[in-house]
């Protein structure tokens, strides 16, 4: 199989500034589902760091007592004692939006200060359009004397309160603030890869790209000053680069990056870089039989227009959308302006596809609805991704994001023909928990047409449960259909300017806008 059918080439990123190869080959990517599975092994990579190691990392939120396990240590605990003990320790944290707007910005300075304090260094980055964040999460461990350790881990968790959650979704014992409905612990749903192989060496470059930018980190005085009282305003430079690490497995990675353009530009992406939207766009173009994603928040008839295309060239094509049953944020306007975008997008969607699309939301055994933050997308069980963006335009336009697709050399045997490992074994891994089913029990959902008719039967089943009162053993699942949101007239009048202009935005270039390209 040829990659470049399936993966952007570097004429299609459309960066010509930018470090990044197109893709890499040779590199072990392991799926870390949930954020308690990635917390671990977070943890227990931070503690092998030595004298002279690099611990590069970005965050949207940084909660510095967020516990990497069930004893600790904290997170800024854990990042300081890797300094103390030789590592180099960078990081770049958004800086966030003010705790009133419920953003981060005291907790996302407290962790830089945390690490400043313990001989690392953290910059407040706001470098970023009016209105837009660092949305990238990503750490990276390189190690000086052992190479073969050398590890990347980037997708939807942030390092902050309500992220370690694990598969019983009974929600992270330091909940963030969010709609009651999600009750005090809010159950979430999110995911990580941990990336082995010279692709390491990519995901710095990311990291180098943003860290070199001559540009200040803030243009308000007042945040520069202080900025500089505290010492958090010196950038010291990195350390040469390592050669990239050896291969380490059979598969193929590109990373795929959101910058929004912006009339300061970034060195590395003078026009911005969208090539997280070119990448679905091109996959989308070869998907036959199966589209599984999962999605914060779906929106945005722009970024949902080759998903439909899909299932309206491909008669065969089915596709599965879960996402949260609520908004996160509750409010008169805030709630239905994230609603906005996603009822026009399922009207679409299921415009296009009928009854070969299906959206479906989570709950945990105990009722309570499951918030699903994890962006991931599994195409024909070939092509599948993990990242920070969600399907909307400011993922795709406006705020930076990250995001590992992978192709692996090893076809899968199990029937039907064509499946890759990596893609295929994600998606049945993902199946598994939403259905109850056990994980070496699910050979039969290989196939697109079982594996969509699982979904319907076993949320139907929960379903009609509910409708019957509860009564009775609760069937086994955790799927619910997905009722289309819906928003009173002069709410949605009122909250749509919010929606157009806050909730997702357009970062591109005025031509692209124009002419509905990215």
């Amino acid at each position: 199989m040829r990659l470049d059918e399936w993966f952007l080439t570097d004429e299609e990123r459309d960066n010509p500034s930018t470090r990044l190869t197109a893709w890499s080959t040779g590199n072990l990517v392991r799926p870390l589902v949930h954020g308690a599975t990635y917390f671990a092994e977070l943890k227990a990579g931070l503690d092998r760091l030595g004298p002279r190691d690099l611990l590069l990392f970005t965050d949207w939120r940084g909660d510095p007592d967020q516990r990497l396990t069930d004893t600790g240590p904290g997170m800024a605990a854990a990042m300081a004692q890797a300094a103390r003990r030789g590592a180099l320790v960078r990081g770049l944290i958004w800086r966030s939006h003010l705790d009133a707007l419920r953003f981060s910005a005291a907790e996302n300075r407290h962790l830089g200060e945390d690490v400043e304090a313990a001989g690392g260094q953290a910059l407040l980055d706001t470098r970023v359009r009016i209105g837009g964040s660092h949305h990238q999460k990503f750490v990276v461990l390189r190690h000086r004397g052992d190479p073969a350790g050398d590890v990347a881990f980037l997708g939807g968790v942030d390092l902050c309160h309500g992220r370690r959650d694990d598969a019983g979704h009974r929600g992270d014992p330091q909940p963030p603030p969010m709609s009651p409905e999600y009750g005090e612990r809010p159950p979430w749903h999110d995911a990580q890869v941990a990336i082995h192989g010279p692709a390491v060496a990519e995901v710095e470059k990311v990291f180098r790209e943003r860290w070199d930018d001559p540009a200040p980190e803030t243009r308000q005085p007042f945040r520069r000053l202080r900025d500089h009282l505290e010492r958090m305003d010196d950038v010291p430079p990195l350390p040469p680069p390592r050669p990239a690490p050896e291969p380490a497995g059979t598969h193929a990675v590109q990373l795929l990056r959101t910058y929004p353009y912006r009339r300061r530009p970034y060195p590395f992406a003078p026009r911005g870089e969208r090539s997280v939207a070119r990448g679905y766009q091109k996959v989308l173009r070869r998907a036959r039989s199966f589209v599984y994603l999962e999605d914060q928040y779906l929106w945005s008839t722009d970024v949902i227009e080759p998903f439909a295309e899909a299932l309206e060239r491909e008669p065969e094509l089915r596709m599965i959308v879960v996402v949260p049953r609520h908004p996160d944020q509750d409010g008169w306007l805030a709630a239905p302006a994230s609603l906005i975008g996603r009822s026009e997008a399922l009207d679409r969607l299921r415009q296009a596809g009928g009854d070969r699309f299906a959206v479906y939301d989570l709950e945990n055994h105990a009722g309570t609805p499951v918030y699903v933050h994890a962006k991931v997308c599994v195409v024909d069980d070939v092509w599948a991704s993990v990242g920070s963006d969600n399907v909307n335009l400011r993922s795709w336009t406006y705020d930076s994001e990250l995001s590992c697709a992978v192709i692996d050399e090893e076809l899968d045997p199990r029937p039907p023909a064509g499946g890759r490992v990596f893609a295929r074994r994600l998606r049945l891994m993902l199946a598994a928990e939403h259905l109850d089913r056990d994980p070496d029990d699910v050979d039969e959902l290989c196939d697109p047409k079982a594996a969509f008719e699982a979904f319907a039967e076993s949320a139907d089943r929960l379903a009609a449960w509910h409708r019957g009162g509860c009564r009775g053993t609760r069937p086994p699942g955790r799927l619910r259909p997905h009722s289309r949101p819906e928003v009173g007239r002069l709410r949605k009048v009122l909250a749509l300017p919010l929606y157009k202009l806050a909730v997702d935005p357009d970062g591109r270039p005025a031509d692209l806008r124009r002419a509905h390209r990215f």
